[in-house]
């Protein structure tokens, strides 16, 4: 994952090396290799014939995979099968013989490339994960890392790298690091973070921001927020359990007690906490929630819609649409992945059973508004939460920057050790709205880009931690709830052709994280 680049503003590294064509010819195992553009045999009688079977168990299942001995064409016959029944804008594929592409470039090419009349790509989440990766990630949050999630400023010269948030009881946050969020990353192993020029340099500084296997060691020269000098820590990268949901408190106002919680992966675990955390900030009595989601990208669908009806309570959310499926034109009667026939999906009014229990009843906060912390991040089932709780007329107060934009989603396909995801569905609110895909913007931004809700535009504040009242978008939310106000809008995203950034209390970055965590995941 190559997230820094070198000065020409491009990748930045070497040229990467041509996937050579895939030459197999074989019909073992498979339906035989000759390809008949426009015809296409059922997905499944490809599925699992793999050119190398997995022969441990399967973690999911805790029975052997069901991998047979096949091919490389079976795989990508699968592919293209799966694609041409599943895939949302399966019209707009090219249809391309296997036989002239390797199983990785061969995915790449089934999927449409149209653009949007803003010039953006219609289909920017197309993307596969090996799936021992995804089940670790997806079923207990577990990721190699430092604990330490790092926002890229510029990721060119001069560049620009900050820790954003950090995850309890990791390296990141015990003695002597102590890393906590607006420290400011000026160097790894020995490589200047600002400067450095060369591909060798550069990966220096990917591979030590971003480890890709447990028990790689790294130097890191830092300056702490409200510093002037550096210091040098030593990060070794661990099995890191994240905590999607923190910083949970209430602050008092004049008007009555406001509530405040962090959410950052709709994973597994952030279902029970986030079942404590409502639970805690009922028991406090809140009138108002500030929910912060400037670093969410999105995950299960499901969990999305448990907190929206948490917030909403059932008087306003009890038997009403959260979200409404919407499949390619081959299925629109039932489900094409469970056999479900297509209805609206209800709000939640218990748990589905990721980590807390199967159908405990959900505590709610019955609020008729929420104010909703947003960033460049924010993005699919995060967006769900502000689209469902819409379409009940909840009103959701927006404060922060544009989201995303994606109101499309998928349900996660295991073959042979690849798990694939490939957008086949839209989803719709109780208003048969969806159509964001320039994501939502605060009233006043000074351009629209997005959907525009009420709310105030206003960049990152990296020079407070989260949850701190005086960090400028909670600051923000707190005095819009009083008198409707906004802050004079200023700090954007740095420009990559800038030779000086704006000022940590005023700038937006990127937050990276694995790609799926970017979506809206629906089980199978």
């Amino acid at each position: 994952m190559l997230l820094l680049a070198g000065c020409g503003g491009g990748g930045g590294g070497a040229a990467p090396v041509a996937t050579p064509p895939d030459t197999d010819t074989g019909n073992s195992g498979g339906s035989g290799s000759s390809f008949t553009p426009g015809v296409f045999q059922p997905f499944s009688n490809f599925e699992m014939l793999c050119e190398v079977p997995r022969t441990a168990i399967d973690p999911s299942t805790g029975l052997p995979f069901a991998d047979s001995q096949g091919t490389s064409t079976d795989e990508k016959n699968w592919i293209r099968s799966w694609s041409n029944e599943l895939y949302l804008w399966y019209d707009q594929i090219e249809d391309v013989d296997p036989q002239e592409n390797s199983t990785e470039d061969y995915f790449d090419l089934m999927k449409t490339f149209d653009l949007t009349p803003a010039g953006s790509p219609v289909d920017r989440f197309h993307f596969t994960i090996p799936t021992e990766e995804f089940f670790e990630l997806s079923q207990s949050g577990i990721s190699v890392g430092y604990g330490a999630n790092f926002a890229i400023l510029s990721s060119t010269p001069p560049r620009s790298v900050v820790v954003a948030y950090t995850e309890p009881g990791s390296p990141a946050t015990s003695d002597p690091v102590n890393l906590l969020r607006g420290a400011r990353i000026i160097g790894i192993d020995g490589t200047d973070m600002a400067n450095a020029s060369t591909s060798a340099d550069v990966d220096i500084l990917n591979a030590g921001l971003f480890p890709e296997e447990e028990g790689e060691t790294h130097q890191f020269t830092i300056v702490d927020l409200g510093s002037e000098e550096s210091r040098e820590v030593t990060l070794t990268s661990v099995a890191i359990t994240m905590t999607p949901v923190q910083d949970v408190q209430t602050v008092s106002t004049s008007s009555g007690e406001v509530g405040y919680l962090s959410f950052t992966d709709h994973i597994r675990p952030a279902e029970q906490e986030l079942i404590d955390a409502v639970t805690q900030l009922k028991a406090a009595d809140i009138t108002d929630l500030v929910l912060d989601l400037r670093y969410n990208g999105g995950g299960f669908l499901d969990i999305a819609n448990e907190l929206a009806f948490m917030i909403a309570g059932p008087a306003a959310a009890s038997g009403r649409t959260f979200e409404e499926l919407q499949f390619n034109d081959k299925h629109q009667v039932f489900d094409p992945v469970t056999g479900a026939t297509l209805s609206p999906t209800l709000f939640h009014t218990s748990a589905v059973g990721f980590s807390a229990p199967a159908g405990e009843p959900l505590p709610s906060l019955n609020l008729s508004r929420v104010f909703v912390l947003t960033g460049p991040g924010t993005c699919s089932a995060s967006e769900s939460i502000i689209n469902g709780l819409r379409g009940i007329d909840v009103e959701v107060v927006q404060i922060g920057s544009t989201t995303c934009g994606k109101p499309y989603g998928f349900y996660p396909f295991d073959n042979c050790g690849t798990t694939y995801f490939s957008i086949q569905f839209r989803g719709i609110n109780a208003k048969n709205f969806g159509d964001y895909t320039n994501g939502f913007s605060p009233a006043n931004i000074a351009q629209l880009e997005g959907i525009e809700i009420p709310g105030c535009s206003l960049a990152d504040d990296f020079t407070h931690q989260l949850g701190d009242p005086e960090e400028a978008r909670f600051a923000a939310a707190l005095a819009y709830r009083q008198d409707g106000s906004c802050p004079v809008a200023g700090g954007t995203g740095a420009s990559r052709a800038s030779v000086s950034l704006p000022p940590l209390s005023a700038i937006n970055g990127l937050v990276p994280k694995s790609v799926w965590l970017q979506n809206r995941i629906l089980r199978r």
